[in-house]
């Protein structure tokens, strides 16, 4: 892959990431892939540097595997970092649920089922992208109507494993239509001021995912870490 453009008014090696990144998270880069940082550098058209601060940062992450002299590898899914992900989730998002069904529930409602609205207009395979996109749109909308936005950004580090066993769950069959199921019932739930089944639904859909494990790693034998 050559001549990606970047924007050479931001910081060269953030944007190196972040297309990394959202390839790996998108299993357009799957796990055991190489990443030739001689490659890099010609498609960014950069030196050096900017690939290897972008490389040590997804290493960070525990994304790709950096073997010294030898070769970056995308790394597999790692479960355990998937599951602390889901607890960091469920504990954040559950408070939050709650203060929203207790607080503005008539509100917050109304803004979920608009971005319910776009996310259902995307349930098919060929618009998986903009389906996902929204289902991130929905759950930041609880981060921002509970008032702790600026914890989005550090969930979002955290949840990179989880992601990207998602990514995987997401096209088979069912799963976008139980996402709605879901969802639905998340804004019924708030809509009709019932903290209790608010959080109860809630709990149901973050659980989805990793209550299928043996599935997912079954289906894809090479993409989750043992």
């Amino acid at each position: 892959m050559r001549g990606t453009i970047l924007d050479r008014s931001r910081q060269v090696a953030l944007q190196i990431y972040d297309i990394l990144h959202k390839r790996i998270l998108d299993v357009e880069l799957v796990p055991g892939t190489v990443l030739s940082r001689a490659s890099l550098q010609i498609e960014f058209g950069v030196s050096q540097t900017p690939v290897r601060d972008a490389v040590m940062r997804l290493q960070e992450e525990g994304i790709v595997d950096v073997y010294p002299q030898y070769a970056t590898v995308v790394a597999k899914i790692d479960l355990r970092h998937a599951q602390q992900a889901q607890f960091l989730r469920l504990s954040l998002e559950l408070e939050a649920i709650n203060k929203l069904t207790n607080e503005t529930p008539v509100e917050t409602a109304a803004e979920l089922a608009v971005i319910l609205e776009k996310q259902t207009s995307f349930a098919s395979p060929e618009t998986h992208d903009n389906f996902d996109a929204a289902d991130r749109e929905f759950h930041h909308k609880l981060y921002e109507r509970a008032g702790i936005i600026d914890l989005w950004s550090n969930v979002r580090r955290q949840s990179v494993h989880l992601d990207r066993l998602r990514r995987l769950n997401l096209p088979m069959p069912g799963k976008m239509q139980t996402v709605l199921n879901d969802h639905q019932a998340i804004v019924d739930a708030i809509r009709s001021e019932n903290p209790g089944k608010a959080r109860e639904a809630l709990r149901k859909h973050l659980s989805g995912t990793l209550s299928i494990t043996d599935l997912i790693r079954e289906k894809f034998p090479d993409y989750v870490q043992e």
